[in-house]
């Protein structure tokens, strides 16, 4: 197993205030939030106002929550470290995704244990707890519903308009054979299959399924999971609730905070006047008009914060220390730094979720057989041929000709004083430049035709790796993964990624690395 490094900026695949956050250099009038390093967590941990959380009902949910499951040692023990005021979580969270979605739902995962780790090591008198909140409540099944696998979407056909998790199973049991039907049999395929139905049981829903397996995969490493529908948590944010749908006080707030986001950058979220929904088993409905306090206390349960403030509510319940999250989910934190000040709620750090391309070891030597570098590959395939093309033979590279011609052009027209002749130059060199072009791409279209079996390889190697030039991360799933390298895959990116490292990881593993 081996790995190497390009930068997020190099990968050309993410966005401007994703660079900035993680270079240290986001810019947007007084908001001062960056990618932290190691010592800045002291100050977290200093801060006082995580003293509000209040911890004893924190262990009861998880408790509650998690009794169906079987807990490792760990996760127990983290269990019970929740009621001690020297314990702070490191929390990440998606959507239901459903057999994990996409692989960055486990990078996530395992983003968050590696980070609770090191927290440890350097801060050993103090314990940190990783933390999956499952966005049980999200409404949006279209985006939950489908996996990638070996070029087939592998679809979930149900329907529903209210919170995903409250879904019954009905219909996974088919895809779970449609998968097994497509899949060789191997020890590793039995193993996937199995986890597969046991935590897809039909009598589960949806939020059950996620939380066991997760719980199957991560346990191990003292995975603890939360799910924010539940009454007894939504009893903590009442006020808010009410300040947000009878006052519109967050919407004021948000709206500045995004003022100054605009100066440089996309605003990620929308916000509205109201931000909660009203849930029930079959619809999540937005809020337009005031609620009476009154009610908001009789029943809680029933309001759902949307994107923007689901942040606020998981604050205000959790001891939590750093979020884990994608270059979305840090962009709508950020719109909200001005309502932790208003609240008085400690924010905490922020981390970008390590990115991975996985790479096999055959991928590696047809790559280096072709003389051209794995972080080529991150730019579109035309660019990727044109690479290739160019190092055949590097006397054919006409990128200094074209300077020279350039200098050239640049010399005479320092000669000329008559405007006249200034234009007629202009234009030549317009007519040259285009003509040498023409010619460049002669010899690229020549080359290519010579090596027309290297570039199918190449074309097919892109496919591969960057999917509908998608990222791997954002289309393939856990199940590809763990058919090649079964139980190592995971132990493989426990044992490399450094989440404090804001660097794009490649990670070559090898054909036989299974386990």
């Amino acid at each position: 197993m081996k790995t190497s490094k390009i930068s997020y900026k190099d990968t050309n695949r993410f966005n401007q205030l994703v660079l900035d956050f993680i270079s240290q250099n986001l810019e947007v009038s007084d908001l001062k939030c960056n990618f932290p390093n190691l010592d800045e967590f002291e100050k977290k941990i200093n801060e006082n106002s995580y003293s509000d959380v209040d911890r004893e009902l924190l262990y009861e949910v998880l408790k509650d929550q998690n009794t169906n499951i079987n807990l490792s040692e760990l996760s127990s023990s983290n269990l019970e470290s929740v009621k001690n005021k020297k314990t702070f979580t490191v929390t990440t969270g998606h959507q239901l995704c459903l057999f994990t979605g996409p692989l960055y739902f486990i990078y996530k995962i395992v983003s968050a244990i590696n980070l609770s780790n090191k927290l440890k090591k350097t801060y050993p008198s103090y314990n940190f707890v990783p933390l999956f909140w499952l966005a049980s409540e999200d409404h949006d099944f279209e985006e939950v519903s489908s996996i990638n696998l070996f070029q087939n979407n592998i679809k979930w056909n149900a329907s529903s308009g209210g919170p995903v998790g409250r879904m019954s199973l009905i219909g996974v049991e088919g895809l779970i054979s449609q998968i097994t039907d497509l899949i060789s049999p191997n020890d590793n395929s039995s193993k996937i299959i199995d986890l597969l139905k046991s935590s897809y049981r039909p009598e589960f829903n949806l939020a059950e399924a996620t939380r066991n397996i997760i719980n199957s995969l991560f346990g191990k490493y003292g995975i603890l999971i939360i799910d924010g529908d539940d009454k007894r948590l939504k009893e903590k944010i009442v006020d808010i609730i009410d300040e947000d749908i009878n006052q519109n006080t967050f919407l004021k707030i948000i709206e500045k905070t995004n003022a100054k986001i605009l100066e440089k950058y996309h605003i990620q979220a929308h916000v509205r006047p109201i931000n909660f929904f009203k849930i029930d088993n079959k619809s999540r409905n937005r809020i337009t008009s005031s609620i009476s306090k009154e009610e908001i206390k009789n029943k809680p349960e029933v309001f759902s914060p949307n994107v923007l403030l689901r942040p606020i509510y998981q604050q205000k319940i959790i001891p939590n220390i750093a979020y884990i999250g994608g270059g979305a989910e840090i962009s709508y934190w950020l719109q909200l730094v001005d309502v932790f000040k208003y609240l008085d709620l400690t924010m905490p750090s922020l981390v970008i979720r390590n990115s991975v391309l996985i790479l096999d070891s055959n991928q590696k030597i047809l790559i280096d057989k072709l003389n051209i570098s794995i972080n080529d590959f991150f730019e579109n395939i035309d660019l990727v041929n044109k690479k290739y093309l160019k190092n055949l033979n590097e006397d054919i590279d006409l990128a200094n000709e074209l300077s020279n011609l350039n200098t050239l052009f640049s010399s005479i027209e320092g000669k000329l004083k008559d405007q006249n002749l200034i234009s007629s130059l202009k234009a030549f060199e317009k007519k040259t430049k285009n003509s040498f072009e023409e010619f460049d791409k002669k010899v690229l279209r020549s080359l290519k035709k010579q090596k027309e079996n290297e570039i199918l390889k190449i074309k097919k190697l892109h496919k591969i790796l960057f999917p509908n030039n998608k990222l791997q991360e954002r289309h393939e799933n856990l199940i590809s993964m763990y058919l090649k390298y079964g139980d190592n895959f995971i132990k493989s990116l426990i044992s490399t990624l450094n989440p404090l490292d804001a660097n794009f990881v490649i990670l070559e593993m090898d054909n036989n690395q299974n386990g």
